[in-house]
């Protein structure tokens, strides 16, 4: 038993690459029973060098599981949700580990699984790609997002939390589908654009030699993600192409007025941009949380579970996670950290 009575549960990991291996690796050191299944037979042969739980059939891992994970491509996910449907009881949880959500939970929906898939992004990762690459510790004080598809999901939701908060010691952010691709469009997919610009003016320039020779750590930090495996961010961006398109404006509109700014000598106006991007940064490292918590309970028909649905949407949104989740039968409780007020 975990420490708030989270009983042992029968896990799949299917897909075992960096993400989906680490969620295995993590998990087989818990006192949940996990098993992992890859479609790679180089991957499979990874697992048994490593000594990781692992199925040589899908049918096999799903079979009598309470949570299956799926940590396949983001352009899988859609087809594989329907293929673990037909292989799973009608209890069992399914998430995934993808960095886009409105596909897949439209997968989802369209399957009638709201009340028992929720999307998830554990906001963890390495320019490292495979199951070798992975690594027990990859989630710790992450941020790991879970969308419920609507009220019928908060069980599965409920559930979910719980075990990321136990057995990952990850920090759960809530939100609606929409509203996470939009957020990761700017926290994550566009600066892989920048940073794959930028290596690549580099490498196009007559100069490259002698940039990769003095880049110090702003060229280093800025181009990191750029060493991401190609073909895992192509998929990326692809799959989250609307909300990029919706957001990218601000970033070109930031760009041209600190370009223009340069090429007439503006300083003042330089001097502005810069500041604002300043304060934007300091505020990511200065960043404080208060505690709080929230008490739910009545079962469907009390409107508590409309309630509950708006008061996570709102937490998340707002830069806020939940960092507890006691269930007492059907009353939950959640300890949360809220952005402090200034």
């Amino acid at each position: 038993m975990a420490r708030d009575g989270l009983p042992a549960l029968r896990i799949a990991v299917v897909g075992t690459g960096l993400i989906g291996g680490s969620v295995l690796r993590r998990l087989a050191q818990t006192q949940h029973e996990v098993v992992g299944w890859d479609p790679d037979p180089a991957t499979r042969e990874t697992a048994a060098a490593l000594g990781l739980p692992f199925a040589d059939r899908l049918d096999v891992a799903l079979d009598g599981r309470d949570v299956v994970f799926l940590c396949g491509p983001l352009s899988s996910l859609p087809a594989t949700v329907t293929e673990v449907v037909a292989a799973t009881g009608d209890r069992c949880v399914i998430t995934d580990v993808g960095s886009t959500k409105m596909a897949v939970a439209e997968a989802a929906d369209r399957a009638g699984l709201a009340g028992r898939f929720v999307g998830g992004h554990p906001m963890a990762g390495s320019e490292r790609a495979g199951l070798a690459a992975a690594t027990p510790e990859l989630y710790v004080g992450a941020p790991w997002v879970l969308t419920p598809l609507g009220v019928p999901g908060l069980p599965a939701f409920r559930l979910l939390t719980r075990l990321v908060l136990e057995s990952f010691d990850a920090r759960v952010v809530p939100l609606d589908a929409t509203v996470h691709d939009d957020i990761v469009a700017l926290a994550s997919h566009i600066p892989h654009i920048l940073a794959g610009a930028l290596a690549t003016a580099t490498d196009r320039s007559d100069v490259r030699a002698a940039v990769l020779s003095l880049a110090a750590g702003s060229f280093s930090d800025g181009t990191r993600v750029a060493g991401t495996p190609s073909a895992r961010t192509t998929d990326m961006l692809l799959n989250n192409r609307a909300a990029i398109a919706r957001r990218i404006g601000l970033v070109r509109d930031a760009l041209d007025d600190l370009v223009a700014a340069v090429v007439t000598g503006d300083a003042d106006r330089l001097l502005s941009g810069l500041s604002e991007g300043r304060h934007a940064r300091l505020d990511l490292l200065a960043r404080h949380t208060q505690p709080a918590s929230r008490e739910f309970g009545g079962g469907f028909d009390s409107g508590e579970d409309d309630e509950e649905l708006a008061y996570l949407m709102e937490l998340g949104a707002s830069g806020g996670c939940v960092t507890g989740c006691r269930v007492d039968g059907d009353r939950v409780t959640y300890t949360v950290l809220r952005p402090a007020t200034p």
